[in-house]
């Protein structure tokens, strides 16, 4: 067995522990990569290999492969790898910048807990490695600016999001400032400015989105709610380019890239529902369908004269007076 073939062994196994189903031939070929024969032939490795696994049909007549904790000590012994480490401790850092105390919290225990269970030099060694690989990444941080907000809100709002809790708020914003309002809060949207995404208690059930950097003050209650089982936060993110929704200018979105940006352009996720086509000239249309025009204005300004706004004409005479031609470098 080759030894690549003998880490995607221990990392199949890994998975059949950790998943409380086991582990599925689609979810084998989607974590490895490999067609559906391959899959077979990595469960059937894996029975030989650890003679206690169990395997199961569920009602969907899908197979899964479980390895119980204690069947598995040849995987568990090889603790956590520096990458791991890296991992987790860019989690940290981020998440100290992003002030998320809860976050920060949760994830220095779990470090914790894992060096805590390995002997002292491989512990040792794994740190010294990690942090390599965080100098190397320039210390973990993500520059530019951010809107500052009270380091104990994102605590408040995700034990909130956790219960669900209805959270009772004083919100400077809005046409009644500074009115104390009881939120079922449903998400959280994260850009240049954060949102709570959440409905009134005892409204029309419309989510709206309130500004973290406006909220005073927030207090969890006694109370839970039943959350909206028709909403869903991705489809609902994905109604704008950025953070700000707004029914009004909701519609499709055309840009093209000229033959000289068209290649940075191409590396760009600037909508999960995009779609891009090369043109002949060399040029790159870029087509999804979103609102906020503000934002999507902002971040064309960056590109200079090396795109233009075909769709929507509103958006197209935001921006067409601030297209630069003397930006010496694309995004």
């Amino acid at each position: 067995m080759s030894f690549q073939k003998a880490a995607d062994l221990l990392r199949l196994a890994e998975l059949a522990t950790a998943r409380y189903l086991g582990v599925s031939l689609t979810e084998i070929e989607e974590e490895f990569g490999v067609d559906r024969r391959t899959a077979q032939r990595m469960t059937k490795a894996l029975e030989e290999m650890f003679p206690q696994c169990i395997t199961r049909v569920d009602d969907d007549r899908r197979k899964f492969w479980k390895l119980r904790a204690d069947d598995a000590r040849l995987m568990l012994a090889q603790g956590i790898r520096d990458s791991e480490l890296a991992a987790l401790e860019l989690a940290i850092r981020r998440a100290e910048r992003e002030g998320l105390a809860t976050e920060v919290r949760a994830l220095s225990g779990l470090r914790d807990r894992l060096l805590a269970a390995m002997p002292g030099p491989h512990a040792r060694r794994a740190e010294a490695d990690a942090e390599a690989v965080l100098e190397a990444h320039g210390f973990a941080s993500r520059p530019g600016p951010r809107v500052r907000i009270g380091p104990d809100l994102m605590g408040v709002i995700g034990a909130a999001l956790k219960g669900p809790h209805v959270l009772k708020v004083i919100y400077a914003g809005g046409r009644d400032p500074d009115r104390a309002r009881r939120l079922e809060p449903h998400g959280l949207l994260l850009g240049t400015r954060r949102y709570l995404v959440a409905r009134e208690a005892g409204g029309d059930g419309r989510m709206q989105h309130y500004r973290l950097d406006r909220i005073t003050s927030a207090r969890l209650e006694a109370d839970s709610f039943a959350r909206d089982p028709g909403f869903d936060l991705t489809t609902h993110a994905a109604r704008a380019f950025g953070s700000f929704h707004t029914d009004t200018e909701y519609g499709q979105v055309i840009w093209r890239f000229s033959p000289a940006a068209a290649a940075t352009a191409r590396e760009f996720l600037f909508h999960p529902a995009q779609e891009m086509t090369d043109e002949p000239d060399g040029s790159l249309t870029v087509r999804f369908t979103a609102s906020g025009h503000l934002e999507m204005a902002w971040f064309l300004y960056m590109w200079g004269d090396a795109v233009t706004v075909l769709a929507p004409e509103p958006l197209r005479a935001m921006v067409e007076r601030h297209r630069r031609e003397d930006f010496p470098a694309l995004p």
